[in-house]
């Protein structure tokens, strides 16, 4: 008997797990953290349903920590097998992971110090040691190149087009048949710059895709008018763009556009900061990752002229952070966390939303919980860091450049299969979302879906 069981990324948007039994073999694909609301964080505290020393492998399908986050945990309680994953993959995690290490210990630190804690002490959920060990464990597989896996079956991956490494994992089983578990990431957008579309598909016995977009269609992508008119308009009120981004990912998109508008003279030559190390360390990986990227933006490996604009800085330690935020002067900062939750950002957001001249713009999904969502929704106060913080920004966001298929990307994807998998699971989605989605898959391509609850296990 083959089962899977959905231990996150079911009827939420993080936290994606899925464990695979075959054959007398566990083997887990993605191994992320629970973000947002504090019933989902809780979970990455709870014990897992089985246990880590006798995990065969792990499969990722990309870098983000919602994918890859959980690693050094489970490494910590006892995990010893090998993490099948792209050279993409691999490159992005060892800057993610002890950067997500150092700043889990820096917030327990924090917390502990200035005391809004329930927690005596309060603990990191991991340690930049836990991830610097978890990452001997990543074993870098290219594309289209099969390799067997723990005697439970044959991994290959395609390019997801979703960020750099990103992929579908396709395993076939040594049991039952050998029939193909399609394991589907987060999907990328068709026509995007930077990365290259999705790959095509066709045949999958069974099919895990994500769900987040399932609802709704993206914005026309418009040139990058809207993001030149938020820009233009703050800055000539004397103000700042804070723009919160995932450093890996979407970062390089947002500095893509602020560069081809400013060489098209659309926006104002103004200090760009790029504050987040990890991102900077993306960037770079990113050059010389050029090969997986659009052909127009093979520039040669290395050379990282497309991700720079003219007074582009990397912003190179805390004390510059802080001179950054102290400072009046108009100027455009790039910041992770993407959905506010954590990092560098915060500290520019508690200095920027409480007046009317700066602008705060998102550029990506905002889970439930998160401050993102608290803003978007009209919050008039956020806390950060134990304080309310008073909303007199102006707060906008854009989707045109979100790196997740919508819902009409999802059914093209979809309609590039010749023969439909006999179930489709839809996860990495909230329910509306994915109720959405299931009734259109169901109308327009007669498919068998299901929505997996947390924690449920099928038989395949």
């Amino acid at each position: 008997m083959t089962t899977l069981t959905f231990l996150g990324a079911a009827q939420t948007v993080t936290g994606s797990k899925y464990l695979l039994e075959t054959g007398g073999r566990r083997v887990l694909v993605d191994c992320g953290l629970f973000q947002g609301l504090k019933d989902l964080r809780e979970r990455n505290w709870a014990p897992l349903p089985f246990d880590p020393k006798l995990l065969d492998a792990v499969i990722f399908t990309h870098a983000h920590i919602d994918h890859t986050g959980y690693l050094p945990r489970l490494v910590s309680q006892g995990f010893k097998g090998r993490v099948f994953c792209t050279p993409g993959t691999a490159d992005l995690c060892r800057i993610m992971l002890p950067d997500s290490g150092r700043l889990a210990e820096d917030d327990a630190r924090d917390a502990n110090r200035e005391g809004y804690t329930k927690h005596a002490p309060a603990l990191p959920l991991f340690t930049e040691d836990d991830a610097y060990q978890a990452l001997t464990h990543l074993q870098p597989v290219g594309y289209d190149r099969p390799v067997p896996v723990s005697g439970a079956g044959t991994l290959s991956f395609a390019d997801a087009g979703h960020l750099l490494g990103s992929a579908f994992a396709r395993f076939t089983l040594e049991a039952d048949s050998g029939q193909d578990v399609l394991f589907g990431g987060d999907l990328g957008r068709f026509n995007r710059p930077v990365l290259p579309d999705p790959s095509r598909v066709e045949t999958a016995d069974v099919l895990l895709i994500e769900s987040t977009y399932g609802d709704r269609t993206h914005e026309a992508d418009d040139g990058g008018a809207r993001l030149a008119e938020i820009i233009s308009t703050t800055i000539a009120g004397g103000g700042k763009v804070i723009i919160p981004a995932f450093a890996i990912g979407r970062v390089e998109e947002v500095i893509y556009w602020l560069k081809t508008l400013e060489d098209a003279r659309r926006i104002p030559t103004v200090p760009v900061y790029v504050d987040s190390p990890m991102a900077v360390d993306a960037l770079k990986h990113y050059a010389n990752h050029s090969r997986d990227l659009d052909p127009d933006m093979q520039t040669g490996r290395g050379q990282m002229k497309a991700f720079t604009t003219r007074r582009f800085t990397a912003v190179a330690s805390p004390q510059q952070s802080k001179e950054i935020q102290a400072s009046n002067a108009p100027g455009i900062v790039v910041s992770a966390s993407g959905m506010a939750t954590g990092g560098r950002v915060l500290h520019h957001l508690k200095s920027a939303l409480p007046r009317k001249r700066n602008t705060v713009l998102f550029v990506g999904y905002q889970a439930a919980g998160t401050r993102g969502r608290q803003l978007l929704e009209g919050a008039d106060t956020v806390k950060i860091h134990g304080q309310l913080v008073p909303v007199g920004a102006r707060i906008e966001r854009i989707d045109s450049m979100s790196a997740h298929a919508d819902a009409g990307e999802m059914m093209q994807w979809l309609r590039g299969f010749t023969k439909a998998p006999r179930m489709t699971y839809l996860v990495h989605g909230e329910p509306p979302a994915q109720a959405a989605l299931k009734a259109r898959i169901e109308r327009e391509l007669g498919w068998q879906v299901h929505v997996p609850e947390y924690l449920e296990t099928v038989q395949l």
